[in-house]
């Protein structure tokens, strides 16, 4: 457990270092994230606290090492390396990235509590918190939806700004040559 720690402690300060870079991001209205390439349905997700469909979204069953960041400000939110098949449809993940402190909030829109979960600075709506995870992993499912996501995979995380993120998640990665 000791290595884990120093494994999350590391992933933490890479995450600092990405948030760091958009201290002075604002948000974007609307009609800037559909110039941007924005589809309607990462919109509304994202800015409208919609939900997309099961099983017919990008990353349910995307199995590639990297990481996912929010598709509205880039920010990193989850890696591969926590996601797991929930059978729901929807990407699931054990957890957030350490140093990613996600908004969470109580809805009711279901009729019923969940606790739906937010990104830190662009307030994007990411989908719902659930205790039915795998209990060897914490027990919590962090149930997203793909068009709040953008998935940078290992092999581009470098390029993105991302290298010191990839280096602490993936310390035995080589790089491809150039």
């Amino acid at each position: 457990a000791g290595s884990d720690a120093g494994r999350d402690e590391a992933i933490a300060a890479a995450v600092l270092v990405a948030k760091e870079r958009l201290r002075s991001w604002r948000a974007p209205s609307d009609d800037e994230l559909r110039r941007k390439g924005l589809s309607e349905l990462q919109i509304r997700v994202t800015r409208h606290d919609g939900t997309e469909p099961a099983f017919r979204n990008k990353y349910w069953d995307n199995h590639e090492a990297g990481i996912y960041v929010d598709s509205v400000s880039g920010e990193p939110l989850y890696a591969s390396t926590d996601k797991f098949d929930s059978g729901t449809g929807w990407p699931s993940f054990v957890r957030a990235l350490p140093g990613t402190e996600l908004r969470a909030n109580t809805d009711y829109n279901m009729g019923f509590a969940r606790t739906e979960m937010r990104s830190p600075i662009a307030n994007s709506h990411l989908g719902h918190i659930f205790p039915d995870g795998p209990k060897d992993r914490g027990g919590m499912r962090h149930c997203a939806n793909s068009a709040s996501l953008r998935f940078v995979p290992i092999d581009e995380m470098d390029a993105e700004g991302f290298g010191d993120l990839r280096r602490a998640l993936f310390p035995n990665h080589k790089q491809p040559e150039l």
